[in-house]
Formats: structure tokens, C-alpha cells, sequence
């Protein structure tokens, strides 16, 4: 059976109090060089691209003393950090306050409600628009009323543009301008909305449905993260899947940056059930590594906390992604591949099959909670294997490419959950043939989300050792 990664998360709430209590205040600041250290030794232990950096081989230094004037010879942590990381890692982070990170990977955010996409205009001026992605349920954006598809481009009554949109959007409170889009022209409608954010846990199961269309049944859910927090609240929709009959599967990661390998191993699982015990994922870890590390990842029959994983027993899934669709979603695409027909439906994914697992200041190999050092809050989540499927098929590093390219029309969102919404619509009439017209429409340039000050955007995570 695959070994289980358990990261204490409630510990560590526990230990620190309030979610996002400034720790600095009970410290007694550890070094840049201390820091330094730790994440070489980090590195040097796990990282999975190693031997790109010359620096990180275990005979690279003639004795300790040289290591130790190399590790000191940088300012801060993220300078070292920057330099040790290879060309080809786009994803590993490092973080100077693990408590938010811990957060994170709980669904804990500040959050106003509003998910939002960023989009630059089509006249070529540099200017930007927010859509409404969907609107978090019990927050500050439903109560005032905001809604998908609405539409936004000035922050505090300044014009949003591709070079202040991150700090416009980063306080924790702000008031939007409203406009409309027509598919080609953006006017402001002359109202604004003020936001707040608060502390806020996202149940990642946004919307479940069950159509019955000419007999069939024909189940839906929109998944926007992989929070094992959740697993038996999915486990549980997929009883009921079971329980009404569905034959038809519609899985929507159109929003979903990542998150869990297990509970990536859990879904795919959950729509299957036939292939029990057989290989879902390999690993590839660095070369110091590989023997002692590396495990297959197998489909399974239960969750974490030991519930029967509810199973469709399909051959057939259809998945609707876009380009934020990443990591632990594209690990349940490219982990179904070789037993059943998938049929992604959308647009091409980012392209990351690395997962990562967090490390403390803490003595190898566990680099764990437990033992870090209390002096400073710095953590990574460096990558450390590969995912392959049981094809083989890895490196997909631009993405893996819709079956069915369809992209979604900002002038006409349509209703999450509806079967007339564009990207739902398509699917069903690929499983169902209920031919519908195609409107053509401006196709534009997303620069950002509501989820670009997350952390863990587009990071796969395994529990730590």
C-alpha cells in the first residue's frame, strides 16, 4: 500500500494560536546564515533537480568550511534559494511565515469571496478587467450582492493595469468600479462595491448536480481544490452519484490550481473502483533518493480516515480544464489516461506532474514540525519527484491539450451548474450529442486570479515524511 505523508496541520494551529498571529513578535531571530544553512541542507537532501546545480553535489565543497563560506556569502534566504533552484523548476517555493503556508493547505485564506480572473483589454493599452470566476458562499462579496460574470476595472477608483493590479488588489480591503463588457468594449457603469476580506475555509466542492437527460443520468461537480480537509464530503458526493445511478461523469477543474496527491489518488478512485491496487502514478525522486523514496502511487478502495471510497466504476470521464487546471489535476487526467477514455474539455492545463512536500528547519531526513528551529518561520516546499503515469507519460511541461478546445466567453459566462453554461454545455453535447450552437467571440489575454498572492497556486503537495 502507499506509504501515507501526514502533514500535522491542526497541530500546528494548535501550537501557534490564532491563524495569523505575527510570530515575530515571540522570536529570537535566527540568522540569514542559520536560515541559509537550512535551506541548503534542504536542498542538497530532496530536492528533485540536484544535479542541475553544480553547488548541490555532495562532493561540490573540498571540507565544511568551504560549504559553510559559500552558504554565508549570500544576503538572504531567498537569494541562496534562488540561485540553488534549476532553470526548469517553475513551482518550488520558499516561505517566510509557514503558519500561512500551513493555512493554505487547509483552505484557510483572507478572502472577500469574490474569485476573480484578470483579463487585458483588446484595444492593446495595457488596461485590465476583473471577471467573477463565482462568489464564495457567507462572505463579504455575497453579501453585497456581486455575482459571476460580473465585471470590474478600477480598484479605489484607479484604472487597473497589467503593472499595478497586484498591489491594487493585495489590501485587505478595497472598493471595485463596475463596468460592462460587450465583447469588445469595456464601460463603467458608474457604481462601486467596497470588499473586506476575512479569515475564510473554502469547501473546494463548489457545485453538484444530477441531470437526467434522455434516460441518462448525468452527474457533475465543480472541484476547485484538492484539501484533504474535504475527502469525505467528495467521497460523500460520489455516494450519491451511486445512489442516483450516474453513468455520465462531468469532473470540473476548470478552477482547480492543486493541492493533495492523495486525494488526487482518492477522486480518480472514486470514478473508477475497477483498478484497484493497480499503479495510478510512479515517482522519480533525485538519484541520492530514488531507492529509499520512491513508491508507486496505486488506486485504492478508502480515504484517509479509513471510509470505503464510494466508486462509478466508469470507463469513460469527461473533465473540463483550463489553464489555471494544475498539478494534482493534471495528475487525475494523466492517472486515468491508460485505463478509461478522458475527454478534457476546455483549454490547455499549466503543466506541472512535480510534487512537493514542506520542510522546516529540522534535522534530515523528516525536516518536521516538530523539531524546528524556533527562532525563525522560513519553510519550503521544494519539488521532489516526478509523476509519471502507468504509461510512462511525464514531462508534460506545456501542458496537457484539450480534446475539446473551448475557452470561456467573458461577455457570457452563463450559470455554474446549468446546462447551458458554455464549458458544461460542451461536454454533454460530446456524451449526449444535444447539438448547440458555438457563438464565436474575442478570445483575450489573462495576466492574473484571485489566487495569485496563494502560496500554493499550482503546487502539488504530499504529506510529509
Amino acid at each position: 500500500m502507499k506509504k501515507i505523508y501526514y502533514i500535522p496541520i491542526l497541530a500546528a494551529f494548535l501550537l501557534v494560536g490564532s491563524c495569523f498571529e505575527d510570530l515575530d513578535d515571540n522570536l529570537n531571530p535566527a540568522s540569514t546564515t542559520t536560515i541559509n544553512d537550512f535551506i541548503y541542507r534542504g536542498l542538497n537532501f530532496f530536492y528533485l533537480y540536484k544535479a542541475d546545480t553544480p553547488q548541490l553535489a555532495n562532493d561540490a565543497f573540498a571540507d565544511e568550511t568551504a560549504k559553510n563560506a559559500f552558504i554565508s556569502s549570500f544576503d538572504s534566504p531567498e537569494s541562496i534559494f534562488d540561485f540553488l533552484k534549476s532553470d526548469q523548476d517553475r513551482f518550488s517555493i520558499l516561505v517566510d511565515n509557514y503558519v500561512e503556508l500551513e493555512n493554505s493547505l487547509s483552505g484557510i485564506s483572507l478572502n472577500n469571496g469574490m474569485e476573480y480572473g484578470l483579463v487585458l483589454y483588446p484595444d492593446n493599452s495595457g488596461n485590465v478587467f476583473g471577471y467573477v470566476r463565482y462568489v464564495l458562499p457567507d462572505t463579504d462579496a455575497e453579501a453585497k450582492g456581486i455575482q459571476r460574470g460580473d465585471i470590474f476595472n478600477t480598484i479605489d477608483g484607479q484604472q487597473i493595469t497589467e503593472n499595478n493590479f497586484r498591489s491594487l488588489l493585495d489590501p485587505n480591503s478595497y472598493e471595485i468600479g463596475l463596468a460592462t463588457y460587450d465583447g469588445e468594449t469595456i464601460t463603467p457603469t458608474g457604481e462601486t462595491v467596497q470588499l473586506t476580506k476575512t479569515e475564510y475555509t473554502e469547501n473546494p466542492i463548489y457545485v453538484q448536480r444530477t441531470y437526467t437527460i434522455e434516460g441518462v443520468k448525468v452527474g457533475y461537480i465543480m472541484y476547485n481544490q484538492f484539501n484533504r480537509d474535504f475527502d469525505p464530503e467528495l467521497n460523500a458526493v460520489f455516494g450519491n452519484f451511486n445512489a442516483e445511478g450516474v453513468a455520465e461523469l462531468i469532473l470540473d477543474l476548470r478552477y482547480n490550481g492543486g493541492g493533495s496527491v492523495e486525494t488526487a489518488t482518492d477522486l480518480a478512485s472514486m470514478i473508477t473502483g475497477q483498478f484497484n491496487g493497480e499503479v495510478f502514478y510512479t515517482e522519480e525522486w533525485n538519484e541520492d533518493r530514488q531507492e529509499q523514496y520512491a513508491e508507486p502511487g496505486l488506486f485504492n478502495n478508502e480515504i484517509s480516515n479509513g471510509e470505503a471510497i464510494n466508486s462509478l466504476n466508469l470507463t469513460k470521464v469527461y473533465i473540463i480544464t483550463s489553464s489555471r487546471s494544475a498539478s494534482a489535476s493534471e495528475l487525475v487526467i494523466n492517472g486515468l489516461a491508460p485505463y478509461i477514455d478522458v475527454v478534457q474539455v476546455g483549454d490547455t492545463t499549466t503543466g506541472k506532474f512535480q510534487a512537493s512536500f514542506l520542510l522546516y528547519d529540522a534535522p534530515a531526513p523528516n525536516f518536521s514540525r516538530s523539531q524546528a528551529n524556533p527562532n525563525h518561520t522560513y519553510a519550503m516546499l521544494p519539488l521532489v519527484f516526478k509523476t509519471a503515469n502507468a504509461a510512462g507519460n511525464t514531462d508534460y511541461v506545456d501542458g496537457l491539450d484539450p480534446d475539446i478546445t473551448i475557452r470561456e466567453n467573458y461577455a457570457n459566462l452563463g450559470t455554474l451548474g446549468d446546462m447551458t453554461e458554455p464549458l458544461l454545455a460542451e461536454a454533454l453535447n460530446d456524451a449526449l450529442t444535444i447539438l448547440r450552437p458555438i457563438v464565436p467571440f474575442n478570445v483575450l489575454e489573462e495576466v492574473g486570479d484571485s489566487n495569485m498572492g496563494n502560496p500554493l497556486e499550482g503546487v502539488m503537495v504530499v504529506d510529509q515524511l
